[in-house]
């Protein structure tokens, strides 16, 4: 099930048996509708992350006082997406069952539904905090259920309403903004009120998903939809600092197809993202 590899996320060389904290990459991107290629994203974010320091000055914590495991990037079976999200979330069941939990990097925005759909069994109260450029709330997409483009309609189909969170959305159908208007809270174009809504979430478990694309393409080109009017880098910061302290029992980074941007530059954007979130497990 988890195919180890000789590349490691810096500070995440501990044994899987000591980790408290799992990394791994799923790299699929199956269902991408417009530039393929997240699929090259867990691997060359690992050789990008030698660029880092463990320590983090915004949160003043450092990698090395956390115990984590990198084991590597699943084998996913290309052109069958139903046995590629088995294997996610049969990978997600181990680690979550061992008391562990579990940092994905993506591939496509698809692979967060079975990692929710594994914590949801020992969390019947979790909730979704989504940062994205996209709602992903179609209920299909050319037909199929399961795309990258309904993957958070999905996980309302499992959670139910009040219970996913949105911020920095500015791009999706009018029936997508009229159904969060009914089910979901969501928050266009910005992150400035995260922090007046998570004082509703303390205590409650919580899963962070974080598409690249919020960004604005001046900072993060190298994403497979790329939608100008995002946020910055600073402001995405500010808005995870926020997330210290809460009960987040798991988070994904997603959508970095790093071959459209030949500067490097949103890889390492995206590698500084994981530093932060691993600290905030």
């Amino acid at each position: 099930m988890m195919n180890l590899n000789t590349l490691t996320f810096i500070g995440c060389d501990h044994t899987y048996k000591d980790a408290d904290i799992v990394l791994f990459g799923a790299p699929f991107d199956g269902t991408t509708s417009y530039r393929p290629g997240t699929r090259f994203a867990p691997q060359v974010i690992r050789l990008d992350s030698d660029g880092l320091e463990t320590y983090s000055p915004y949160l003043d914590k450092d990698l090395l006082d956390k115990k984590i495991a990198d084991i590597g990037d699943l084998t996913m079976t290309f052109g069958n997406k139903h046995k590629s999200l088995k294997t996610i979330k049969e990978t997600a069941q181990t680690i979550i069952s061992a008391n562990k939990k579990p940092l994905m990097i993506g591939g496509e925005h698809l692979v967060t539904l079975p990692v929710v759909e594994a914590l949801y069994e020992k969390y019947p109260d979790l909730q979704l905090i989504q940062f994205d450029a996209h709602t992903d709330l179609r209920d299909d997409y050319l037909g199929e259920k399961l795309s990258h483009a309904t993957v958070v309609r999905r996980v309302h189909d499992l959670l139910g309403d009040d219970k996913i969170h949105q911020f920095g959305m500015r791009s999706g159908t009018k029936e997508e903004f009229d159904f969060a208007k009914k089910h979901t809270f969501l928050e266009r174009f910005t992150v400035d009120t995260i922090k007046d809504r998570l004082t509703h979430l303390k205590d409650i478990p919580l899963y962070v998903t974080i598409d690249l694309d919020i960004l604005d393409p001046s900072i993060m080109s190298g994403t497979g939809t790329p939608e100008p009017g995002g946020i910055t880098f600073k402001e995405l910061l500010v808005a995870l600092k926020q997330l210290e302290g809460l009960n987040i029992v798991g988070c994904d980074i997603v959508e970095l197809a790093p071959d459209y941007d030949a500067s490097g530059v949103s890889t390492a954007v995206a590698s500084k993202v994981i530093r932060e979130m691993l600290l905030l497990l």
